[in-house]
């Protein structure tokens, strides 16, 4: 590996011989390096490489910018978080949760804590990576002594959801606001016959199509109206026979297209209609009055 930059005495950024770049770390192992030489490889510790052109020059202005020892406690993070989930990570995770989780370590020395406004909310769509983002917040204590407010856990979270959906995060508070507002919307829509179980299986899946329902609207790529005659024919018969949850449905159409100008296609409206029929059998009956 050739040496491309010394970005302190700890990092260099380097050349391999296929001309890929990549993050090197280890003690002193910049120290007196200059551009051109080669790298011994035995002094270094950790490597870091982006497939993505554009995230390995984010990287490498990454560790640029924050101490080395949140870089590495990041990575553990990841370790511990991939070991977790089963979909794959986004590549990505790696430069934007150790950019939150140092901003955040920096801010706290300075007597500075950012509110989550939808930490209640990323609790209840993404109870698996808010709880893994409790871990991460251990994770910073333990090893830095900082102990950052539990909204920390719900933004921690947004970055791994983000990172499963490969989404960016003003994608992801959209996501996570049109979830929020689409349960409002069921919610007080099914009022009379009863409230939601939402820790139940039904809710939890509900919840899981809302999301990738979500993620289809924001990147326009909601599932097209198919002309084949049998699929019309199909739709028809859901809004025949599941009318109140069709109409439940359109009120989820009108709330979408109320806030954010977006019109859904009859075949999301159908998807929308039979996930609604699971999650109200699962009703609990409303208390007399």
């Amino acid at each position: 590996m050739r040496i491309k930059k010394v970005i302190n005495n700890n990092i260099l950024c380097v050349i391999d011989e296929k001309g890929h770049e990549s993050i090197v770390t280890g003690r002193g192992l910049g120290f007196g390096r200059k551009v051109g030489q080669f790298v011994d490889p035995a002094g270094v510790e950790k490597v870091y490489r982006m497939e993505d052109k554009t995230g390995q020059r984010r990287l490498r202005e990454l560790v640029e910018q924050i101490p080395l020892e949140h870089l590495h406690l990041t990575e553990e993070m990841i370790g511990m978080i991939r070991a977790e989930v089963r979909q794959p990570l986004n590549e990505s995770l790696l430069i934007t949760l150790a950019d939150h989780v140092s901003f955040a370590i920096q801010r706290k020395a300075k007597g500075i804590e950012f509110r989550n406004p939808l930490a209640g909310s990323i609790l209840c769509y993404y109870p698996t990576e808010y709880h893994l983002g409790q871990k991460c917040l251990e994770m910073i204590r333990a090893q830095c002594g900082v102990e950052l407010n539990t909204d920390e856990a719900a933004f921690i979270a947004l970055h791994i959801v983000n990172a499963e959906l490969n989404t960016d995060m003003s994608e992801m508070y959209n996501i996570t606001r049109l979830i929020d507002g689409a349960v409002e919307v069921v919610e007080y829509f099914y009022r009379d016959k009863g409230t939601f179980d939402r820790e139940s299986l039904d809710f939890s899946r509900f919840v899981i199509h809302l999301r990738y329902f979500a993620q289809r609207l924001f990147q326009d790529k909601m599932i097209p109206d198919a002309a084949v005659e049998e699929d019309v024919a199909f739709r028809q018969m859901i809004v025949r026979s599941c009318a109140q949850h069709y109409k439940c449905a359109q009120c989820i159409a009108a709330y979408v297209q109320n806030t954010w100008h977006k019109e859904l296609s009859q075949e999301e409206l159908i998807y929308l209609t039979i996930h609604l029929k699971r999650v109200a059998g699962g009703l609990r009956p409303a208390a007399p009055t």
